[in-house]
């Protein structure tokens, strides 16, 4: 019965608190900040079971309890949200995106697609689309339904007119472009910090796979994906 109970307190945690760090600030009292003046002090000191105000909850076992609480939640979303269900997808590009859709919005994965092909007007672009950002923006039906090309845009990662030779790059809130570089434009992942390199003569970096696409939509198509691994 005592298990149950603890097993019990601990799924309240988790339901309770968003995320682990509010967690732990939850368990920092005013006498910790009082002597400690800084809360992110306070927090580490809570983590390893220094300080704190009631019971200890290790990282790991917070975010895997939070992750089972979450699943159902999130399949049953997933089923209403993914753009990609039930469409007849023939080009290879757009099964791409369809495979990798749920755990993008799922957040256990961030993709890059560089895309070259001709806009509207005839002219050649290129660029780097941060995939989980622009599927959390804007309806991917368009494309999915083939109404639509998926197309880089100057608002994107990376974006390259040839004609007219406008030239852009921003950053997202999943990654951060470091354009001085000496073997070239690179991408910080700013979840785990890890650097995706778009250099086809190099590695794509720790937990990054490069995948080309063979389309017949686009003149060019290559993904590169990173699993998340975030720091504790």
């Amino acid at each position: 019965m005592e298990e149950d109970n603890n097993t019990a307190a601990l799924d309240n945690i988790v339901t309770d608190f968003q995320s682990y760090e509010d967690f732990l600030s939850s368990q920092v009292t005013s006498l910790d900040l009082y002597y400690l003046e800084d809360e992110d002090v306070a927090r580490q000191l809570v983590e390893l079971g220094y300080r704190g105000s009631g019971e200890v909850l290790k990282r790991e076992e917070f975010e895997t309890r939070k992750a089972a609480a979450e699943a159902p939640r999130l399949t049953k979303s997933q089923q209403k949200t993914l753009a990609s269900a039930g469409k007849e997808l023939k080009d290879n590009f757009l099964k791409a995106l369809a495979e990798r859709e749920e755990v993008h919005r799922s957040g256990k994965m961030t993709s890059i697609i560089f895309i070259r092909d001709r806009n509207a007007h005839g002219q050649e672009i290129s660029g780097y689309i941060d995939y989980s950002h622009r599927l959390k923006s804007e309806d991917f039906e368009p494309y999915f339904n083939g109404k639509e090309k998926l197309l880089p845009r100057p608002t994107d990662l990376s974006f390259y007119n040839w004609e007219t030779e406008l030239c852009t790059s921003n950053d997202t809130a999943n990654y951060q472009v470091i354009a001085e570089n000496p073997s070239g434009m690179v991408f910080k992942n700013k979840i785990d910090r890890k650097i995706l390199s778009v250099d086809p003569k190099v590695p794509p970096g720790d937990n990054s796979t490069r995948t080309p696409i063979q389309s017949d939509l686009y003149m060019q198509v290559v993904i590169y994906d990173h699993t998340n691994r975030r720091i504790n």
